[in-house]
C-alpha cells in the first residue's frame, strides 16, 4: 500500500456513519419532511458520497479543527440540502405573477372556488356512478354530459382525462380501418411533444394530407376521398397561425362535403371556447355552439383551458357517433375520475348560470381591465414603499398578459407591469429570491427588470407579493 493510499485509508475512519448522521440535530427536524425510511436512504447515499471524496483526495473542505467533525458537518450540508431539495420537487401552491393565464407549467387554469369545493365533496364517497332517487347504479358523468349538451347544442357529450385523449379515442372508433384526410397547415406540434400525425398513426388510421401548408382548396378535399376514406379532420392550429396568403374551407362547406360523401366531420377545437370572449379580447378562437351549429359530427376540446377547469378533454356531437365511443373498449381506459367530474362539473354550471366572468379565475383574470391593473400595481408599490426596509426600485411599465396555452396567440391583453431592480441584485438574483419565497413567486425577466403582472395574481395572494418585495 502506497504512502497516498495509507493516509486515504486512515482518513476514512473519520468518515460519519449512517447512524451517526441520523442522531444529529438536523435529521431530527427533516424526519416530518421526507420521512424517517426517506431520510435514512438520503444518509446513507451522502455517506457514500463522503466515503467516495475522501478515498479518492477530492476534499475541497477547509478543515477547522477536528477533521471528523468537519466531515460531519459536510455529511448534515448535505443531507439538508438533498431533503429540502425533495420537499420542494412535489406539487405545491405558487404564485403565478408572469400574466400568462394558462401556464402550462404552473397548471393552466386555476379552479373556481365552486370547483375547489366540488373536488373536496366528491373526495371520499360520491354518487359518481349511483343514482341516489331510484337507488341503483347511475351513468358516470351524467350531470356533466347534461351541462355540455345544453352549452354546445350538442346532441350527446363524453368526457375523457384530456384532449389527445379525445382525439384518439375518435380516430380509433371512427377510422381505424381506413384513412382520414387533413389539411397540411393543420399537421401542427402543441406543447408536451403532441403532434397530430402521431396521434393519428397511433389510433391506426392512415393519414391523406391535402393542400398546402398555407392554402387548402375544398376541391383538394373532394379528390382525396376514395373507398378507403373514413373521416375528414379539421384541427384547430393552437398557438401556430399562418398569416398573409392564406386559406382554407369554412367548416360549413367541409359539412357539406362530409354529409355528401357520408362522412363523419370532425373538429378538434382545442381551447374550448364556450362563450364569445372577444369582448375581453381573445381573437381566433372557435365557439363551441358555432361549430356544432355549422354541422360538425363531432367537436372535442379541452378542459383547462378557456373554459377554465381541470384537465379534461371533452367530446360533443352527433348521439350516433358519442354513442360509438361510448361503448368502445378504449373509452374505459381513457374516462375521467371522480375529482376531475366534480371540478368539471361546477365550472359548466357557472358558465351555464352566466356567471362565468364572477365565478371562473380565467374569465375573471380576461375581464380585468388595463385601469383595474394598474391600479392594484400602484397599491402594491406604495405598500411596499411605505415600510421604508428595502433598496428595491419598483416602477410601473405598460406590457400585456397572455392567454397561453395554446390559446389566443394573436390576442393582446394590456396591463400594467411592476418593473424591480436592485443596486446590489442581479435580475436572477432577485428571482430566485421571489422563487425561493415560502409561497414561491413566479416572475419573468426582461432587458435586466424582473416583472411582476399582477393579471394571474389573486387578491389573496397580494399580501404574499408585497412581503417577498419588501423582503428583497
Amino acid at each position: 500500500m502506497s504512502k497516498l493510499e495509507k493516509s486515504a485509508h486512515a482518513r476514512l475512519r473519520h468518515v460519519p456513519s449512517v447512524d451517526q448522521l441520523l442522531r444529529t440535530d438536523a435529521a431530527r427536524q427533516l424526519r416530518n419532511l421526507v420521512g424517517v425510511r426517506r431520510l435514512t436512504n438520503i444518509a446513507r447515499s451522502v455517506t457514500d458520497e463522503i466515503r467516495s471524496m475522501v478515498r479518492n483526495n477530492q476534499e475541497s473542505l477547509t478543515i477547522n479543527g477536528d477533521y471528523a467533525e468537519t466531515l460531519l458537518a459536510e455529511a448534515v450540508r448535505r443531507m439538508e440540502a438533498s431533503a429540502r431539495s425533495e420537499g420542494q420537487s412535489g406539487i405545491k401552491s405558487v404564485i403565478n405573477a408572469t400574466g400568462v393565464l394558462l401556464h402550462t407549467n404552473l397548471g393552466r387554469a386555476p379552479l373556481s372556488q365552486a370547483a375547489r369545493a366540488a373536488i373536496d365533496e366528491a373526495a371520499r364517497y360520491c354518487s359518481v356512478e349511483y343514482h341516489l332517487e331510484s337507488g341503483v347504479r347511475g351513468q358516470r358523468a351524467a350531470r356533466v354530459e347534461s351541462l355540455l349538451k345544453d352549452l354546445s347544442g350538442a346532441e350527446d357529450a363524453l368526457v375523457v382525462n384530456n384532449c389527445a385523449a379525445a382525439a384518439l379515442l375518435i380516430l380509433t372508433v371512427l377510422a381505424q380501418d381506413g384513412e382520414t384526410i387533413v389539411s397540411r397547415g393543420e399537421l401542427v406540434e402543441i406543447g408536451g411533444d403532441f403532434r397530430v400525425p402521431d396521434v393519428m398513426a397511433s389510433s391506426g388510421t392512415r393519414m391523406v394530407e391535402v393542400g398546402t401548408t398555407n392554402r387548402t382548396h375544398l376541391e383538394d378535399y373532394q379528390r382525396a376521398i376514395n373507398t378507403n376514406t373514413r373521416l375528414i379532420m379539421r384541427v384547430h392550429p393552437s398557438n401556430y397561425r399562418i398569416v398573409g396568403f392564406a386559406s382554407s374551407p369554412d367548416l360549413s362547406e367541409l359539412s357539406t362535403l362530409a354529409r355528401e360523401a357520408k362522412l363523419p366531420l370532425y373538429e378538434d377545437a382545442g381551447s374550448g371556447q364556450l362563450s364569445d370572449l372577444r369582448k375581453y379580447g381573445v381573437m381566433d378562437e372557435p365557439v363551441v355552439r358555432r361549430i356544432v351549429d355549422s354541422g360538425v359530427d363531432v367537436v372535442s376540446f379541452s378542459g383547462d383551458k378557456l373554459l377554465g377547469s381541470a384537465q379534461a378533454g371533452i367530446i360533443v356531437g352527433k348521439h350516433a357517433i358519442v354513442s360509438r365511443l361510448r361503448k368502445h373498449p378504449l373509452y374505459r381506459a381513457l374516462r375521467s375520475d371522480k375529482l376531475r367530474l366534480a371540478a368539471l362539473e361546477a365550472t359548466l354550471v357557472s358558465h351555464q348560470k352566466d356567471l362565468a366572468h364572477m365565478e371562473v379565475p380565467v374569465i375573471q383574470m380576461l375581464a380585468m381591465t388595463a385601469e383595474e391593473l394598474a391600479e392594484r400595481a400602484r397599491i402594491v408599490i406604495e405598500t411596499v414603499t411605505k415600510t421604508g426596509v428595502s433598496e428595491t426600485k419598483l416602477e410601473l411599465l405598460a406590457g400585456e398578459s397572455t392567454i397561453g396555452g395554446g390559446a389566443g396567440p394573436t390576442s393582446t391583453l394590456p396591463t400594467t407591469l411592476i418593473a424591480i431592480t436592485h443596486p446590489d441584485k442581479s435580475a436572477q438574483e432577485i428571482e430566485h429570491q421571489l422563487r425561493a419565497s415560502s409561497t414561491p413567486i413566479i416572475s419573468r425577466i426582461a432587458e435586466g427588470k424582473v416583472l411582476l403582472d399582477l393579471r394571474t395574481v389573486f387578491p389573496d395572494e397580494l399580501s404574499a407579493v408585497i412581503a417577498a418585495l419588501s423582503s428583497v
